[in-house]
């Protein structure tokens, strides 16, 4: 098949919405963590703490649903963490996050070596098995796509529609919004910021280590070292890009799933170094025209004000 072909191809398709799955995980809990005024850098780590706890939980017992729960277990163990460390201490948040990381990275290769004896790889685990929708996949070429389909993509689309939801149609989601964008003027008229940051943090760390897990024991079927290679970073940009909005992310990681996609199907004579940074280079490429659009938003409402200010004195003067 040729590479133009490969472009718009159903492997490819299939391919970006698999890899779509972890990003916009990071990306909907970054969503979360930013509108209650919060930055979280620890997205990285906290993944990589969920993939290593879901594949422990599956090997001790032999389910990948034991596995899942784990990942929920060490979001909430981790988003606590954080949390105490940003809102009870006022700890710098992105050092903080930044630590996370690195904690994350030295603690289960650490961990891993304990319980495998191995060097950078676990032991092979239960997977969360497929579904496939009746009627739905035995429609011919677009059938694909109901079929042989992990529940985490089920589980993805009702967390962006619940959080969407939640955001922008609930009196809680309005009062989170509040905070993020102005936590003074929230706390005066009685909102209780700190809990509701609170709140926050630990279901965006959730969320973060759900996408993790699915790294471990549905795209594989073991831990291995650094296994979450940068997604963690991506989902920030992925945020960014959607506007810190949960379809925003949503779409925005697709972006970046497909640029990945390409990465892996495409057959290009360039070194594959090349062809590796595609997805980087995409996310890069993204941030730096958003910051342009902001800027020149910046400078046109600048203008607008003078321009304003300017005919005030005109008025006061005649």
């Amino acid at each position: 098949m040729s590479n133009f072909k490969l472009l718009f191809s159903m492997a490819t398709l299939l391919s970006a919405i698999r890899l779509t799955i972890p990003l916009a995980f990071g990306a909907l809990g970054s969503t979360i963590t930013e509108k209650s005024g919060v930055i979280n850098l620890g997205v990285e780590g906290i993944m990589l703490m969920g993939s290593f706890a879901a594949v422990v939980g599956a090997h001790y017992s032999g389910s990948a649903f034991i596995g899942f729960l784990s990942a929920i277990v060490m979001g909430l163990l981790m988003g606590l963490i954080y949390a105490v460390l940003v809102l009870k201490f006022k700890a710098n948040q992105s050092v903080s996050g930044i630590g996370l990381n690195i904690l994350a990275t030295g603690l289960t290769l650490v961990l891993n070596r304990a319980i495998w004896s191995t060097e950078g790889m676990s032991g092979p685990v239960a997977q969360v098995p497929t579904f496939s929708v009746p009627l739905l996949s035995d429609i011919p070429y677009v059938g694909r796509l109901f079929a042989n389909q992990s529940p985490y993509l089920l589980l993805l689309i009702i967390a962006v529609l619940v959080t969407s939801w939640y955001i922008n149609r609930t009196k809680k989601g309005l009062r989170l919004r509040a905070i993020g964008q102005n936590d003074q003027a929230a706390e005066t008229v009685g909102i209780p910021v700190v809990r509701y940051r609170y709140w926050a943090i630990v279901v965006s760390c959730v969320l973060f280590a759900v996408g993790g897990s699915y790294l471990s024991i549905v795209q594989n079927d073991r831990f291995v070292e650094n296994m979450v290679a940068g997604r963690g970073f991506m989902a920030i940009a992925a945020n960014i890009f959607g506007r810190q909005t949960a379809l925003g992310s949503l779409g925005a990681s697709f972006i970046f799933a497909y640029a990945q996609s390409l990465r892996i199907n495409l057959n290009l004579a360039v070194p594959d170094q090349f062809v590796q940074m595609l997805p980087y280079a995409l996310t890069l490429l993204v941030l730096i025209l958003i910051g342009v659009r902001d800027m020149v938003k910046k400078r046109q409402s600048r203008g607008t004000d003078l321009a304003i200010r300017q005919l005030c004195r005109m008025q006061g003067t005649n």
